[in-house]
């Protein structure tokens, strides 16, 4: 099911809008865990990043769990919510859509490298309208047309029933362990969501699951939480389970993989 958009008077401040001329604009908000940055659109793509926190963004059919060594690109007129998963600095990068760094239709995530995030801090800090200004954010899409993007997707179907078994497992992913036991959590069968997996998401509940599960543990380990509670919340019987898992997937076991990222 699609989400609608509404008018929301905090998500646009007024002369925020870019242009041709200033194609970078920066709106800076410190949220508290568990706000909604209600769904809605703007005509501008736009990079929203958490300096600090972790961050849920959602669209028709996808969300995306994101800390901070990333940030997502979110391109012009996609309807869009944005949730707070814990106190968070929220950085809204406003660009025009005629400089546009990234021209996919669809959201990505974007490896947040140390210059980038340099970059964002030092753009927050510089006059309005000034060359600093103008000579950081164009530095600041030359790092974006080049950073690195990252398959993140949690893919969302439109079926209610299935709808509602993926939410339960966004929200807590070891809520149950096997797709019986979330059928009768919301009333469907288990043959019933194995088919919808397959014909809405083109892919099983297992595999899934795994998209879910890597995009949460990448929030969990950049946190500092320890290996065994992540793989303890993820629903894994070991850490060892999650870690090959990890391995499999991106080729590092986790703590190799995000201590090269945080070099």
């Amino acid at each position: 099911m699609p989400i609608q958009p509404v008018n929301h008077t905090r998500l646009h401040l007024p002369g925020m809008t870019p242009t041709a001329r200033r194609p970078v604009r920066m709106v800076a908000r410190n949220l508290a865990a568990s706000e909604t940055l209600a769904a809605h659109r703007h005509g501008w793509g736009q990079v929203t990043y958490a300096l600090e926190g972790v961050i849920r963004v959602t669209v028709a059919d996808s969300s995306w769990i994101v800390p901070p060594l990333r940030a997502i690109w979110i391109p012009p007129d996609v309807i869009h919510e944005v949730v707070t998963l814990e106190m968070a600095k929220l950085r809204a990068i406003y660009v025009h859509a005629g400089a546009a760094p990234l021209t996919e239709d669809e959201c990505q995530v974007i490896d947040v490298s140390a210059l980038l995030r340099e970059l964002i801090v030092a753009l927050e800090q510089a006059d309005g309208d000034s060359q600093r200004e103008s000579l950081l954010s164009a530095l600041l899409l030359d790092e974006l047309g080049n950073a690195t993007t990252l398959p993140m997707r949690i893919a969302l179907p439109n079926d209610k029933r299935l709808r509602a078994l993926c939410s339960l497992l966004i929200d807590a992913p070891s809520a149950f362990a096997t797709l019986e036991e979330g059928a009768r959590q919301v009333g469907a069968s288990e043959r019933t969501l194995a088919r919808l997996f397959e014909q809405e998401l083109k892919m099983s509940f297992g595999q899934w699951r795994r998209q879910m599960r890597l995009a949460h543990a990448a929030a969990m380990i950049t946190r500092g939480v320890p290996m065994s509670r992540v793989a303890a919340e993820l629903g894994y019987a070991s850490q060892s389970a999650f870690s090959a898992m990890f391995k499999k997937t991106f080729g590092h076991a986790p703590s190799k993989f995000f201590a090269k990222k945080q070099r």
